[in-house]
């Protein structure tokens, strides 16, 4: 199981226990413990995932966070643990403090649920206010996957992690900042584009009339993207389903061009619906040559097979369906000995009949 999978099966698994988990223990050991052996660490060496690793804090001594993940001997990843119906935002100051004290290059805020990555990207060995990446382990995007697959064990590097996390930190934050802009709009925002399409002074009445007509434009805009990417994507399923189409015709025209009706699988035709027209009309009765089997069919139906004909090889064979659609084959020395299964050839086409009226 890949890493991707990984993630989303631990994902379900929190969906279907959290109601059954009471305690922040539990929390840790359904959830956050198989979330960091799913990025490929031993939580149960102790050289490698300290629990309750100590961490003094001014004079406070012995203060300890849940878990602290060494590499070559040092703290790498701080993990604060609480449990999965708790609020993290009333907590980010204890982790931080941890930090600071820490030689550890990042922090982990979890509910094992919503898992918070902080770094120091904006001032030396003091953690940031604002994670740099977050997600809802049970909605979690394939691109947060992404980012949080350079946390695992075999690929980790603090410096190449830290390189990009400060892209994806302002990232996020621009795409909230323009997330509240389009479902409310600043007076700023909303000025930005008035004064490029209004000639005149913008007075309090103007900026009102414009805000509104802001947010429409933006939600219009939206919705003729939503449109244009559905149209897009019906057209490639159109164009795919036309492909396939053409090369099922290709595939079917090329095995026709194999196949040749000899004079004997024709007689052999002829004697079938000699027998058959004391009950059904010749006009129903056809034939389809395939490669391997010469097939009789009523109706032109591949349903409706009456039987199939092997003349091809050193030995011929004449051969029915049963109920369940297999193949009884009969040895026949000339095609005179069609003749002798003229019974069972009648019932079939009486049976085939009778359905349809039962129908």
């Amino acid at each position: 199981m890949d890493f991707k999978d990984q993630i989303k099966q631990l994902g379900d698994r929190v969906l279907k226990l959290k109601d059954q988990i009471h305690t922040e223990e539990a929390t840790k050991n359904a959830f956050i413990m198989p979330f960091l052996q799913a990025l490929g660490y031993d939580v149960f060496n102790p050289l490698e995932v300290v629990p309750e690793f100590v961490s003094d804090i001014g004079l406070k001594k012995g203060e300890k966070i849940d878990y602290a993940i060494f590499k070559d001997g040092r703290p790498t990843i701080l993990v604060e643990c609480k449990h999965w119906g708790q609020n993290l935002s009333i907590h980010d100051g204890q982790l931080l403090r941890y930090f600071h004290v820490s030689k550890a290059k990042f922090g982990l805020l979890t509910n094992g649920i919503i898992y918070r990555l902080y770094s120091d990207l904006v001032a030396p060995n003091k953690m940031d206010e604002k994670p740099f990446l977050e997600f809802n382990i049970s909605e979690i995007k394939d691109n947060q996957i992404d980012e949080l697959k350079k946390f695992h064990k075999s690929v980790f590097d603090a410096e190449s992690i830290v390189n990009t996390a400060s892209e994806l930190k302002y990232m996020n934050e621009l795409k909230q900042l323009i997330q509240q802009e389009l479902v409310s709009p600043s007076p700023d925002f909303v000025k930005h584009f008035t004064k490029q399409v209004y000639p005149s002074n913008i007075s309090a009445k103007v900026l009102e009339q414009f805000t509104n007509l802001t947010k429409k434009s933006v939600q219009q805009h939206i919705s003729d993207l939503i449109t244009e990417r559905l149209k897009t994507a019906l057209t490639k399923e159109d164009e795919a389903a036309k492909e396939q189409e053409a090369i099922q015709a290709a595939l079917a025209k090329e095995e026709a061009n194999k196949v040749v009706t000899t004079p004997e699988e024709l007689e052999a035709f002829l004697i079938i619906k000699t027998i058959l027209r004391q009950n059904v009309k010749s006009t129903r009765i056809s034939y389809r040559d395939a490669q391997s089997y010469f097939a009789i069919l009523l109706d032109d139906n591949n349903r409706k097979t009456i039987c199939r004909l092997y003349l091809s090889g050193n030995k011929k064979f004449f051969a029915t369906l049963d109920d369940q659609k297999k193949e009884v084959k009969h040895e026949i020395s000339s095609l005179d000995d069609i003749f002798n299964h003229s019974e069972i050839l009648l019932k079939i086409v009486i049976g085939y009949d009778k359905a349809k009226e039962t129908v």
